[in-house]
């Protein structure tokens, strides 16, 4: 489990799994292909309905959480394949490369575009069926088990509303992929100096938001990639 993770709340009882977004519908489609029953899934589903799954810890490539059923309780780990440098490499330049890209996964959105460029590049983003790993404290012969799969199911419902649960168990946290769009976009050493002549007269802001900052970087990675990157034509 990655130190850096990051805890979700307890998601409460619901009634059905929602409409769901298309990126959310794949991971539940993922989650599908990974059972080894349609019990097995409905029973999952209706844990991850009830509310039994308890607080999500989502790290680099794993997520762990206790399911209750009945008067019992169960360690789950739920595990994703983690991006190798080159594709995490690639998976930022493709957001970099278009300055709306990093405003929409701040805002709760995983652009189609953005999904349909990586691929294209040879990295998975979304998960299928075969890439999911599990293991719970329970008896169960066959992983996953229905405790598993309720993590999986509310594992979907965490990505529908924040894309950076995905990127986070690919190996990319939110802060990460905001910390590797500055690296490949740090400003030239004359616009330091204006920088930096801004802050002495007085004029540089005391503090900007993540949003500003992402979407300045993404500006700067844009106008770099159109002569550098091998996306370009992505």
């Amino acid at each position: 489990m990655s130190s850096t993770g990051t805890t979700h709340p307890r998601l409460p009882a619901r009634r059905g799994g929602g409409s769901g977004t298309w990126w959310s519908k794949a991971v539940l489609r993922a989650v599908e292909e990974a059972a080894f029953s349609a019990a097995d899934l409905r029973a999952g589903r209706s844990l991850a309905r009830a509310g039994a799954v308890g607080a999500i810890t989502v790290g680099d490539g794993s997520a762990v959480a206790a399911v209750t059923q009945g008067h019992d309780a169960f360690t789950v780990e739920v595990t994703v394949p983690v991006l190798g440098d080159s594709d995490a490499a690639a998976f930022t330049e493709l957001v970099a490369a278009e300055s709306g890209r990093i405003a929409a996964l701040l805002a709760g959105q995983l652009p189609h575009a953005l999904v349909e460029a990586v691929e294209e590049a040879g990295v998975e983003l979304l998960p299928y069926g075969g890439e999911l790993g599990s293991a719970c404290s329970c008896e169960a012969w066959l992983d996953p088990c229905p405790h598993a799969l309720a993590v999986l199911t509310q594992l979907a419902w965490l990505i529908q509303a924040d894309p950076f649960v995905l990127t986070h168990l690919r190996g990319l946290s939110r802060d990460r992929v905001l910390r590797d769009l500055h690296s490949i976009t740090r400003p030239h050493p004359h616009e330091v100096r204006r920088d930096a002549e801004g802050d002495e007269a007085g004029e540089g802001p005391d503090e900007v938001d993540d949003l500003v900052v992402a979407e300045d970087a993404a500006v700067r990675a844009a106008r770099l990639l159109q002569q550098e990157s091998p996306f370009e034509a992505m």
